[in-house]
């Protein structure tokens, strides 16, 4: 048996039924092969048995009061994977979907993408079952407050900081963080995505799906290529996709797509940005309002999808960018993407593609930008945001946006030139996964077993 085969045969039994995290887990491992094979020391480290398993799993119960006065029970994770690099650092997700696999995957997933970064970033990842969508802002206050009441003896400035990421945002992380202060007396850069107005980082809120455009921006240069024309496919309407959408327009380029739960937007002449944050962030408006204002774009709900695949990827384009959840792609949608003409993926969620898509993406030798770099700009720009509250300084958001596009620069440049070393040029997986390994592998060694 294989080290990998033997290392995934001891995940199956050892953390049973989390599916995510195993192909998390193997994405990774299968495609390290070139370095392990030319660096023994990797193997006779015990690296990559230590690398799976988290230093530490938190698991913990949040009892909270509804409006009703009824007591509510809901489960509450923190995974803090990799400290080698620096302290833990990865979002908080409330959403009915959150298990421990789904965590474990996050948190692996983050411990490569904020290694790419360059910046001194551990690994991690937290969250809930619970559902933000159709809670008071009191209740949503209230389950804030449970949640941190558990967590709070176990994070810290330099030890681990968490963000936000699906159903956290300004509003979650503001309830955090004061129950962080009334608990703890402290003020300090415990939590990131906090608002500007008391610590948060200008450009934070823009920066996942800003780096994403900025990759995808070096992949096309590479190429000789920009993006000023391009059509674009963009799934998703929260944060990420929101600001991918404003960033590819102010960039020259055309998206035409955006989805949510309920189905796909589709407006062939270029989605109308403003509108849609106003609609999205502000209103929290159904997608299919956007009608009201141009009766030139079409909805399609999801019952009305065809064929097994999502609408937002049955159109003509020239670059796609999944901005949704994970596995949102599948080898249905990469046929249909490639049929319809699209020569590049650039992925904003966190793993939004399944393997058999990505294995359609690099047969066909399109270019293709994996999560783990490519949607690396929220985690700088939170790293950005813990040197400004060590330094009790605000920086400009230009100074915010320059430091983004260079450290987005600076991943796009590590994974081509690791793909190209290992004969594999274009490859962006391969080479974004063994450049991220490596720092975090060789920060493992030099410090030790542990």
């Amino acid at each position: 048996m294989s080290q990998v085969s033997s290392i995934m045969a001891g995940l199956r039994q050892s953390s049973p039924g989390q599916n995510e995290f195993y192909q998390a887990v193997e994405e990774v491992l299968e495609v390290l092969t070139p370095v392990l094979d030319a660096e023994p020391r990797y193997h006779n480290e015990g690296v990559l048995e230590r690398l799976v398993e988290p230093e530490r799993q938190i698991l913990f119960r949040v009892a909270w009061v509804d409006d009703a006065g009824v007591v509510r029970v809901n489960k509450g994770y923190r995974v803090q994977f990799n400290s080698a690099l620096g302290p833990y650092k990865g979002g908080l997700r409330f959403h009915p979907s959150v298990n421990s696999g789904i965590i474990k995957f996050l948190g692996f997933e983050q411990i490569f993408k904020n290694a790419l970064t360059g910046l001194p970033l551990g690994g991690g990842k937290g969250g809930s079952d619970f559902n933000p969508k159709g809670h008071s802002p009191r209740e949503i206050m209230a389950f804030c407050q449970a949640f941190m009441t558990a967590l709070h003896r176990h994070i810290g400035a330099t030890l681990d900081v968490p963000a936000g990421d699906i159903g956290v945002g300004q509003r979650e992380i503001g309830y955090l963080y004061g129950q962080y202060r009334r608990l703890s007396g402290r003020f300090e850069g415990v939590l990131t995505g906090k608002s500007p107005g008391w610590g948060g980082s200008l450009g934070r809120k823009e920066a996942t799906g800003y780096g994403c455009v900025y990759f995808a921006e070096n992949m096309l240069a590479e190429k000789g290529e920009t993006l000023k024309g391009k059509r674009c496919l963009v799934s998703g309407a929260g944060n990420v996709a929101l600001y991918t959408l404003e960033k590819l327009t102010e960039l020259g380029a055309r998206p035409i797509t955006c989805s949510d739960s309920s189905g796909t937007l589709i407006h062939p002449a270029g989605l109308d940005v403003p509108l849609l944050k106003t609609l999205k962030e502000q209103q929290r408006a159904p997608l299919a309002t956007y009608l009201d204002s141009h009766g030139d774009a079409r909805f399609v709900p999801v019952e009305a999808y065809e064929n097994g695949g999502s609408a937002v990827w049955q159109q003509p384009g020239d670059l796609a960018f999944p901005c949704a959840t994970q596995n949102e792609l599948t080898g249905a949608d990469a046929e249909a993407l490639l049929g319809n003409g699209v020569r590049g993926v650039c992925e904003g969620a966190n793993m939004p593609c399944t393997r058999e898509a990505i294995s359609l993406f690099l047969r066909a030798g399109i270019q293709y930008g994996p999560g783990k770099a490519a949607n690396a700009g929220g985690v700088a720009v939170s790293q950005l945001e813990m040197q400004q509250n060590a330094a009790m300084a605000r920086w400009p958001a230009e100074q915010v946006d320059r430091t983004l596009r260079a450290i987005m620069s600076d991943i796009h440049r590590r994974a081509s030139d690791t793909a190209r070393e290992f004969d594999a040029p274009g490859n962006l997986v391969l080479g974004a996964n063994i450049a991220g390994f490596r720092r975090v592998a060789d920060a493992m060694i030099d410090q030790g077993v542990f």
